[in-house]
């Protein structure tokens, strides 16, 4: 057998590198290639601290200048060790504003040996707004994009993006120009965020936060709150919730909050100011809830190389499908459960949100990646990988729903015993969706073996008694037996209906 080929890798697929040069870190991140929903390959960030001191002398910093340079050095091999076809190096605030940043991002090509482009404000801008894009299904809101020397605010709906603004608010820059004083950094911050009129823009609207200092403060909130989900990208928090956490934040009371182990000493001295920025970016702009991203320009830069054809697809659609040729026995057979779940929704009465039918797609297309597992574990591995899956384009509530239905799928829909933090993340309606997915799979994986071919043959026709009929054509006669039949009566008296197996013509 050959082992030059690994199995787990999508054929095709020509790894690229992405380098991100900031004000704080610098980082790598090689992904598996240029595609809807990119996969990362490798990943590692090194905190230079660029923009320390900055603002008192406007240059970069030697030492992170040394710091920055060897971490390049490094990230070069990195790139060529995992096979990366092409790197890309952007350049943020501190590179763009220092007297010698040009001399530094000369030094940085040689040892790169590639071009480094430097983003404006606008640019920065630009492709945070695109990382939000690719991130999130039909987003509707204010992004902002908080780095070590600079805030970046941006409208978007849906596709447009809109009015932007740069404000010199970032985490390092508000640490230097406020001298570590709490109520001259709030004083600054307010004074900045009064600046961006778009704020005024958002009220009602979603605030999209973007930035690895606020990632980190979402990370403590979630301990706070014991929130049972570790995946920041669609977290969501309360702005009326979120005001005395953020403020003791803010105050500088970090060290003794709940969580504060789980964030690197690095990138504990900077979180009262990212608390103090985001305090007065939401009191600015009201929005209905707080979203944290984790994808930002780098996502967003990619997201910018793709075909019109290919930004218009659906992310989580894509990353499900890309699951199920890793794991799954059929795709096809996939895309036929999606197919037929759609129909028999409809037929027995339930109706879908646009989100919720992507779910249901995107559940069926991840309803055969635990196969290979011990039947026993099956459903609490099909579970596991579904809701903690690198998945984006979905909400925590839709990522309960999707792996509840799978649950169900191989474990019964009248099984409890499913971990109570993921049933609790989904609403009532999406718990009752959840196990009619799952009654309606578990029909049809005994009447197909999870292979194509027959699922489409199966039809819905009412009885004289108001009753259902799930028609089997007579070609396929041979799989009408008691097993199928008993799984259908599950889903009878799961929805209150009388139903029955029926031999067709055909």
């Amino acid at each position: 057998m050959s082992l030059s080929l690994a199995q787990g890798r999508l054929k095709g697929r020509q790894p690229v590198a992405v380098i991100d040069i900031g004000s704080n870190s610098v980082r790598l991140v090689v992904y598996e290639g240029i595609v809807r929903s990119p996969t990362m390959l490798f990943n590692e960030k090194i905190l230079c601290g660029l923009g320390k001191g900055l603002a008192r002398t406007g240059r970069l910093n030697d030492k992170s200048v040394e710091s920055a340079l060897r971490a390049l050095k490094r990230f070069r091999a990195l790139a060529g060790q995992a096979g990366a076809t092409s790197i890309h190096a952007l350049a943020t605030a501190a590179a763009r504003e220092a007297e010698n940043g040009p001399a530094f991002i000369a030094e940085a090509e040689a040892v790169l040996g590639e071009p480094i482009q430097v983003l404006s404000g606008k640019e920065e801008a630009y492709y945070s707004a695109l990382g939000i894009i690719s991130g999130f299904h039909n987003p509707d809101g204010i992004a902002g994009d908080l780095g070590g020397g600079s805030l970046e605010l941006v409208d978007i709906r849906g596709h447009t993006i809109g009015d932007g603004i740069t404000l010199p608010l970032g985490g390092l820059r508000l640490q230097d120009l406020s001298n570590g004083k709490p109520a001259e950094a709030t004083r600054i911050a307010r004074t900045e965020i009064a600046r961006a009129k778009l704020l005024e823009k958002g009220e009602g609207r979603i605030f999209y936060a973007v930035g690895g200092t606020w990632r980190n403060l979402a990370k403590l909130h979630m301990h706070a709150k014991h929130y049972p989900l570790h995946i920041m990208h669609g977290y969501e928090i309360d702005p009326q919730d979120a005001h005395n956490f953020l403020l003791r934040a803010a105050k500088g009371d970090i060290d003794h909050m709940r969580g504060i182990e789980a964030v690197s000493k690095n990138r504990r001295q900077l979180l009262s100011y990212g608390a103090t920025v985001l305090l007065e970016t939401i009191r600015r702009m009201k929005p209905s809830k707080i979203v944290f991203s984790a994808l930002g320009v780098r996502e967003g830069y990619l997201y910018s190389l793709l075909s019109k054809q290919e930004q218009r697809a659906d992310p989580l659609l894509a990353a499900a499908e890309e699951t199920a040729i890793l794991r799954a026995r059929s795709p096809r057979h996939a895309h036929e459960l999606a197919d037929w779940t759609e129909k028999a929704f409809e037929t027995l009465g339930f109706d879908e949100t646009e989100d919720e039918a992507r779910y249901r797609r995107a559940a069926c297309l991840l309803a055969d990646i635990s196969w290979r597992a011990h039947p026993d574990y099956r459903g609490s591995q099909a579970l596991n990988l579904i809701a903690h899956g690198s998945f984006t384009g979905i909400d925590h509530p839709g990522r309960s729903y999707m792996a509840l239905a799978n649950y169900f799928r191989h474990e019964g829909v009248m099984d409890d015993a499913v971990a109570p933090e993921i049933m609790r993340l989904a609403t009532p309606r999406l718990r009752e969706r959840a196990r009619l997915l799952g009654a309606l799979l578990r029909v049809v994986y005994v009447l197909s073996a999870s292979m194509p071919g027959v699922i489409p043959l199966l039809k819905w026709r009412e009885t004289e008694n108001g009753g259902l009929e799930l028609v089997v054509p007579a070609s396929q006669a041979d799989l009408v037996a008691e097993r199928p039949e008993g799984r259908l009566q599950h889903l009878a008296k799961l929805v209150g209906r009388e139903m029955h197996l029926a031999v067709g013509e055909g």
